[in-house]
């Protein structure tokens, strides 16, 4: 009895962190749902102050972060839209289709706990880390229409 007990508490161990860490995700993933399309409707249609990509990106990130503390992930902004560095270098068109129209794509992180290479001998590591993307389009210049 006491083999059969070394044997399997080490995968009832691993077992239970990884439904520990599926659950958290989870929820992570439930709640950064919800508050990136709060976040992205209110702070990203209509920024306080300047009214550019940069400012909306960085009100969006602000209250990402906020929203999110405590829960051990990281949160990460990126606005495609008219004044947006870049976006014609996506390898799309020249143009954009709607010069009104910014997309915010948030993406939240998550590593997982613990992060050990080896139980009970066995090497097993963790992913480096799960993300989760949650994409908008909002016209910034007409509050309330969302695309």
């Amino acid at each position: 009895m006491m083999v059969e007990l070394a044997v399997l508490l080490p995968v009832a161990i691993v077992v239970g962190l990884v439904v520990f860490n599926l659950v958290r995700f989870s929820s992570a993933c439930a709640r950064f749902d919800r508050v990136a399309l709060d976040a992205v409707c209110s702070q990203g249609v209509a920024p306080a102050g300047d009214q550019n990509t940069a400012s909306s990106v960085a009100a969006v990130q602000a209250a990402l972060d906020q929203a999110m503390d405590g829960l051990g992930v990281r949160t990460q902004v990126v606005a495609d839209g008219p004044s947006a560095e870049g976006a014609a270098g996506g390898g799309g068109p020249a143009f954009p289709v709607s010069p009104f129209l910014t997309r915010f794509t948030c993406t939240m992180r998550y590593e997982p706990w613990p992060r050990v290479g080896f139980i009970a001998g066995v090497a097993g590591g963790t992913p480096l880390a799960l993300t989760h993307e949650r994409t908008l389009t909002v016209d910034r210049y007409r509050a309330g229409v969302v695309v």
